[in-house]
C-alpha cells in the first residue's frame, strides 16, 4: 500500500506495531497499562542529503526511540515521521 506522504531529506514515515493486548502466560494488559510500541514498518523514506545517504528501506521492520519523532494522523491511520538518526536498529 502506498501513501501519498513523501519525506523530506533524511526523514522516514513509519507506521508503528500494534501493541500487545496478551503477555506470554495468557494474561490481558487494560489499554490504560499498555506501554508506546517503539517498533514499526517503513512506509515512506526521504532521498537523503548530500551528506547522509539513507540506509532503511520501505517495508524494513525498525526499532526508534522511546520519544523519537512526531505523531502524524493521515487518511484515519497514525504514523510517525523522525529522521533516521533516531531510528535504533533495522529488525
Amino acid at each position: 500500500m502506498a501513501i501519498k506522504i513523501k519525506p523530506l531529506a533524511d526523514r522516514v514515515v513509519i507506521e508503528p506495531v500494534a501493541a500487545e493486548t496478551q503477555t506470554a502466560s495468557g494474561l490481558y494488559i487494560p489499554d490504560s497499562a499498555q506501554e508506546k510500541q517503539q517498533k514499526g514498518k517503513v512506509v515512506a523514506v526521504g532521498s537523503g542529503t548530500k551528506d547522509h545517504e539513507m540506509t532503511v528501506a520501505v517495508g524494513d521492520t525498525v526499532i526508534y526511540g522511546k520519544y523519537s519523532g512526531s505523531e502524524l494522523k493521515f487518511d484515519g491511520v497514525d504514523y510517525m515521521i523522525m529522521k533516521e538518526d533516531d531510528i535504533l536498529a533495522i529488525v
